[in-house]
């Protein structure tokens, strides 16, 4: 399965071992922070410019600057070898953790979207909606699930990139619905009349229980009976390994089944 190229990613490193970029490795990208600049009018270039300027003097970072004219990574995420840690969600929020099991400075990639003053809305919405549909691709998530604005995650203080959207009349639950059809569109249009590839099922560990459920598209629990289950199941391709487990307490799924994989 391939990934329609709508646009050029434009690599334009900060300098590394500084406060902005820290060099260091994200073993496993599990999640994307949808951000804006919050600061109407600026550009990707001159966003980045800042931080290259202030790479000594300030830590908070990002990998991806999105408006009408370019998408600019500034810290490696889809251009270099391997993904970098960016400082974009604070460290004591336990919001990050209890969705994916890791801090979005660990394990997220960060994109920071440029609107307002002379920048074109629907064109810079248009890159934005594509970058992140990308990093799903790229890194094997769902992008149902996978995407999260700041201001879920940082609710207290920070309110991109809902604020960033309404710019335009946008909204995030409309940004997350066009994420998920670009992805769709992107990955069938190089051969329309084959389906789409399902995605992984989601590994849910319940707090309360302790027990490790899977949640399909039906979005119900499928109780996972043992660890040869599990295994099986991993081997079959339905879910991924023991690193993928997210702990949740509450949550929105149905009731289903338990599962009993047959080898």
């Amino acid at each position: 399965m391939s990934f329609t190229q709508k646009y050029t990613i434009t690599p334009r490193y900060l300098t590394p071992n500084t406060k902005r970029r820290s060099g260091l490795p994200i073993s496993r990208v599990k999640f994307v922070v949808a951000h804006d600049t919050g600061n109407p009018g600026s550009t990707a270039a001159g966003n980045v410019s800042y931080y290259e300027q202030s790479r000594n003097q300030m830590s908070a970072s990002a990998h991806l600057f999105v408006d009408d004219k370019e998408i600019v990574e500034c810290i490696p995420a889809l251009t270099g070898d391997r993904p970098e840690k960016a400082w974009h969600v604070l460290y004591n929020l336990p919001k990050d953790n209890n969705m994916y099991g890791v801090d979005a400075n660990d394990g997220a990639i960060a994109v920071e979207y440029c609107y307002g003053g002379a920048i074109n809305a629907d064109e810079a919405y248009r890159r934005y909606v594509w970058v992140l549909a990308y990093l799903c691709y790229v890194f094997t998530l769902d992008p149902k699930t996978s995407i999260v604005g700041h201001y879920i995650l940082d609710p207290d203080r920070r309110s991109d990139p809902k604020s960033g959207l309404a710019h335009s009349g946008r909204t995030y639950e409309q940004l997350l619905r066009d994420v998920v059809a670009e992805y769709a569109a992107c990955t069938q249009q190089s051969n329309p009349s084959q389906p789409p590839i399902p995605s992984l099922m989601k590994l849910i560990k319940n707090r309360t229980s302790n027990k490790v459920y899977a949640i399909g598209n039906d979005r119900k629990k499928y109780w996972i009976f043992n660890e040869e289950t599990f295994t099986v199941g991993r081997q079959m391709g339905l879910w991924g390994d023991y690193g993928d487990i997210q702990i949740e307490d509450d949550d929105p799924y149905a009731m289903g089944h338990t599962m009993l994989l047959v080898r």
